[in-house]
C-alpha cells in the first residue's frame, strides 16, 4: 500500500514550476537586451556630446584611476573595518530598541517611552548631523583625544540602530500571538519565547528590509571622512587635491560597489528563496 507523503511536489505543481522558470528566463532575456539598448544609446549620446572629452578627462581619466587605486583600497580597509563593528552594534543595539517598543510589561513603561523617543529623533536627523554632534561635540566635552573612526562608528551604530528598531519591531508584532501563547503554555519563560519563537520567526520575516538597511549603512560609513578619518573617501579627496581630477572619486565608487554588490545579490537571493517558500507552501 502506496503511503502519502506531503512533501512531495505533485505533477501539477512541478508543470507550475517550469513554467515559472520559463517566464523568468524569458524576462531575464527581455531585461538584458533592453538594458544593452538603453546602455549603448546613453554611451552614444555621452560620446557625441560636444564636451564629452573634456568631462572624460576629468571624471574618467584612466591612468589616474589606476594611480588612484593603492590610496583608495588602503581607506577601503578602514571602511570595511567601521563597517563590521558598526553592523555588530546596530545589530545589538536595535534589537535591544525593538524589545523595549514591544514589550508589555508596565515597569517598562518608562523604558518604552525612551525607546519611542529615541527612534523618532534619530530617524529625523539626516546622518551627517549625528556625525557632527558625536565627532565634534563629544571631544569638547573631555580632554584627552579621541579617534574619529571610533567616533564615527558610534555616530553610524547611534543613527541606524533606530531605523533597524523600526524594521525588527515590525517583524516581533507580525508574530501571531498563538506563537507565544503556545510557547508559554509549554513552559517557556518570556525570554525564552522572545529568544526561541518570536526572534527566529521575525528575522526571517524582515530579513530582506534588514539587508537594504545594512546595504545603505555601507555607504554611509563613507561619511566618516567628514571627521578627518583617512578612509576611501578622504583618500580620494586628497588625491583630487594633488591631481586636480575627479577621477579618484570614480574609484571610491567603484570600491564601495564591489564592497556592496555581494551583499546586494545575497538579498535578491534570499528574496527569491522566500516567495519559492511561500509558493510551495513553505517547503524548500
Amino acid at each position: 500500500m502506496a503511503t502519502f507523503d506531503p512533501s512531495t511536489v505533485s505533477a501539477v505543481e512541478r508543470d507550475r514550476e517550469k513554467y515559472r522558470k520559463k517566464e523568468s528566463l524569458k524576462s531575464v532575456i527581455t531585461s538584458l537586451v533592453s538594458a544593452i539598448v538603453l546602455v549603448a544609446v546613453i554611451a552614444t549620446a555621452l560620446h557625441n556630446s560636444p564636451g564629452w572629452e573634456r568631462v572624460k578627462f576629468t571624471f574618467f581619466n584612466w591612468d589616474i584611476f589606476v594611480q588612484s587605486l593603492p590610496a583608495v583600497g588602503r581607506g577601503l580597509l578602514l571602511n570595511i573595518q567601521v563597517l563590521f563593528f558598526a553592523v555588530i552594534g546596530v545589530a545589538i543595539l536595535g534589537t535591544l530598541l525593538a524589545l523595549l517598543r514591544t514589550s508589555r510589561s508596565a515597569i517598562m513603561l518608562p523604558l518604552r517611552w525612551i525607546a519611542a523617543a529615541y527612534t523618532t529623533i534619530m530617524r529625523g536627523i539626516p546622518i551627517l548631523v549625528v556625525l557632527y554632534l558625536i565627532g565634534f561635540g563629544v571631544p569638547g566635552l573631555v580632554t584627552n583625544r579621541i579617534s574619529p573612526v571610533l567616533l564615527g562608528t558610534v555616530a553610524v551604530i547611534l543613527s541606524y540602530s533606530a531605523y533597524i528598531a523600526e524594521v525588527l519591531r515590525a517583524g516581533f508584532n507580525d508574530v501571531h500571538p498563538s506563537q507565544r501563547a503556545a510557547a508559554r503554555s509549554l513552559g517557556l519563560t518570556n525570554l525564552q519565547t522572545i529568544r526561541m519563537i518570536v526572534i527566529p520567526q521575525a528575522l526571517r520575516k524582515v530579513a530582506p528590509a534588514l539587508m537594504n538597511d545594512f546595504i545603505s549603512m555601507q555607504k554611509d560609513v563613507g561619511l566618516i571622512s567628514t571627521l578627518g578619518a583617512v578612509d576611501a573617501i578622504r583618500s580620494a579627496q586628497i588625491m583630487q587635491a594633488n591631481t586636480y581630477n575627479f577621477t579618484p572619486y570614480i574609484t571610491a565608487s567603484v570600491a564601495f560597489i564591489c564592497m556592496s554588490v555581494p551583499f546586494i545579490l545575497l538579498n535578491d537571493w534570499y528574496a527569491a528563496r522566500l516567495r519559492k517558500r511561500e509558493l510551495n507552501g513553505g517547503i524548500v
